[in-house]
């Protein structure tokens, strides 16, 4: 069987598009590129994502071939940041520092995703591998909310989150803004793209 990891844990890639909600998620554990610019025009950020589906698709191959253990590749994730957090509602997107990653699943060790990012780097030299490393990413109580629309329509929602709900039920951002991109945009219309938008709190 491919295991589809979107369907086996909805909780955390399928929440409402209407209300937030307070979730519990446990680690991950990831291949991780860091960043730092606008996503729209950054050589840097478009090359992270091809290396990410080079290394996550040879893993992909990999566990099927030789585990015996097929599934379906995970979406491309990010976490956010900047130094002023204003720069998310201002739309100051070259003031963003980012970290593109992908989920790695558990069965999977460290010593075979370093293999594997050995191997992709020999077999596809201009991918730009430089600094991709597999770490794991353990967020605890997180509120989240799916967004059905443009990326550049997230900024209502997210202003939303920290000066409305957050402040409402006692909680206080614990972690980077973090967003998981369900849709291909390549192939999606802005106005349907599904990206599941997830801020780590805690309680105050």
């Amino acid at each position: 069987m491919k295991v589809d990891f979107k369907s086996e844990m909805k909780e955390f890639f399928a929440p409402s598009s209407k209300n937030f909600s307070l979730v519990k998620v446990p680690k991950f554990n990831y291949i991780m590129i860091d960043g730092k610019g606008d996503p729209n025009t950054s050589q840097d950020y478009m090359d992270s994502i091809q290396a990410l589906y080079a290394v996550s698709y040879h893993l992909k191959f990999y566990s099927k071939n030789e585990l015996d253990k097929d599934y379906m590749v995970p979406p491309l994730e990010g976490l956010w940041w900047a130094k002023d957090m204003s720069a998310f509602t201002t739309g100051k997107k070259d003031d963003w520092y980012w970290t593109s990653m992908i989920m790695v699943p558990d069965w999977l060790t460290k010593s075979q995703v370093n293999r594997a990012i050995k191997e992709v780097g020999k077999s596809k030299p201009e991918l730009k591998l430089e600094g991709m490393r597999y770490e794991a990413l353990k967020e605890g109580l997180a509120v989240q909310i799916m967004h059905i629309g443009p990326y550049s329509d997230e900024a209502p929602i997210v202003s939303k989150l920290h000066d409305e709900y957050l402040p409402a039920h006692k909680l206080k951002p614990n972690g980077k803004h973090h967003e998981i991109y369900l849709s291909d945009p390549r192939r999606t219309a802005p106005a349907k793209l599904k990206t599941v938008l997830r801020q780590p709190v805690i309680k105050t």
